[in-house]
């Protein structure tokens, strides 16, 4: 061989090593890689399963399990669209690059997945294939579902087989190019789609490995809670430390003790995924009250019971969110800050302060007080804007909040949000009305 032809073999050699190496460090570690324990295959296990449904549903019918499933996973409320028909598609996922549409996964065989058969559903949610073959858009968390069993995903299926068909066409998405350019995503799934099912760890509890089963192969909550990096795959070197998703901040919720959920407690947390608020830690809103409304409050208890032991163990990731929490506001509206914004205090004197108090602890209901809540003591403002805009929804028999984004514009929305945070949080935002149009057209349906 000349010496030409082994410096260019050198030179597609180093090539080929260092992108391979840029691959590795770029798809980083897989979700449950932090426990560090030995993996087994599921077959192999000799605790109590951590896959399928709580002991209660065992003997249930197939279409029993598949919606307790289908409710773990968090399936309506991606494919259902605000005023539709449930699981019928068309909610809009609005990105940098255009907006995706949810499909319709009712059993109607023209707009729905009425045709799909047991393996085309398994290539949907395993590895985000359509049944024409076409790539899915990891908004559908298959990289997620992907560590789902064959059983679970196809219980799921035989639920969603049960339902009425909906005929409904779903808007097409707007992408941009190259981002409508659905065979790329071969590539995206290359390096971070494992394609695997989930394996226990033999180091944790069975307790545990229910908990990660349910975190990861079907409540997906990492999809909100864990930043992406450039290439839209999740970051899990920052495992759960907090994301901006879908014009919402998802906080960290890992085990950091200053802006994690590292300093609540087992109760604490049980409680808040069971019914959607906490005393001392505020109430979920947007799409985490969604997903305690039609999901986690819809789980076994020893089931939350184990997500909780599993989130308990995540490691702390350091983040930007709020760290120290303000204590409740003076009784009088003489008092306290904010006190300079006028406007702010008018609108919350007229619209807010029957519910949630000039001290920002509720009596009427304890859904309502904003002391202690993250969302007032973000400095962004982010959540409390999207709350006033949108309203919240809580579990069965809760108060709930009613949206003024149709009544309040942009302006009076910042001012007030302005005042909010400025009173019941440890430091005011400085929101402008083109802020809150900006947050406005992320959740606008």
């Amino acid at each position: 061989m000349s010496g030409g032809a082994r410096i260019v073999g050198s030179l597609v050699v180093i090539g080929v090593v260092a992108a391979a190496s840029a691959a590795w460090y770029v798809r980083g570690p897989g979700p449950m890689d932090f426990s560090g324990g030995s993996k087994v295959a599921l077959a192999d296990y000799k605790e109590a399963k951590p896959t399928g449904v709580p002991a209660k549903l065992a003997q249930a019918s197939l279409i029993e399990r598949g919606a307790y499933l289908a409710r773990a996973a968090d399936c309506m409320v991606c494919h259902t669209a605000q005023g539709g028909r449930d699981y019928a598609g068309g909610l809009p996922f609005k990105l940098a690059f255009g907006t995706l549409y949810s499909t319709n996964i009712t059993p109607d065989k023209e707009t729905g997945i009425g045709n799909y058969t047991d393996e085309d559903f398994l290539n949907a949610m395993h590895r985000g294939i359509r049944r024409d073959g076409q790539r899915l858009y990891p908004a559908m968390p298959f990289a997620a579902y992907t560590y789902m069993s064959d059983d679970d995903a196809l219980a799921i299926k035989a639920y969603l087989f049960s339902l009425d068909p909906v005929r409904n066409e779903t808007p097409g998405n707007t992408l941009t190019f190259p981002f409508n350019q659905r065979w790329g995503m071969a590539f995206w799934s290359a390096l971070f789609n494992p394609d695997t099912r989930f394996a226990p760890d033999t180091s944790q509890s069975a307790e545990w490995n229910r908990g990660a089963y349910l975190a990861e192969a079907l409540a997906h909550c990492g999809d909100c809670h864990t930043p992406r990096n450039l290439a839209f795959a999740l970051d899990n070197r920052k495992k759960f430390g907090g994301a901006l998703t879908a014009g919402w901040r998802a906080y960290n919720i890992s085990s950091d003790k200053s802006t994690g959920v590292g300093g609540w407690s087992k109760d604490d947390l049980i409680s808040y995924l069971s019914t959607g608020h906490v005393t001392g830690h505020g109430t979920a809103s947007g799409p985490m009250g969604e997903a305690v409304l039609h999901s986690f409050s819809k789980m076994a208890p020893e089931d939350i019971a184990a997500l909780v032991t599993y989130l308990r163990s995540v490691p702390a990731v350091a983040s930007n969110d709020p760290s120290t929490f303000a204590p409740p506001a003076p009784a009088s509206y003489k008092e306290g800050g904010g006190s300079a914004n006028a406007a702010g205090q008018k609108i919350f004197e007229g619209s807010c302060v029957s519910c949630h108090g000039w001290s920002g602890e509720s009596g009427l209901s304890p859904f309502a007080t904003l002391t202690g809540s993250r969302s007032v003591n973000d400095p962004s403002g982010t959540n409390v804007v999207q709350v006033i805009l949108n309203g919240t929804k809580t579990t069965a028999g809760a108060l709930s909040m009613p949206a003024f984004g149709s009544s309040h514009s942009d302006e009076e929305i910042a001012a007030v949000a302005n005042y909010v945070t400025a009173r019941f949080g440890t430091k005011g935002a400085q929101l402008t009305a083109q802020d809150v149009a900006q947050l406005r057209a992320q959740t606008a349906q």
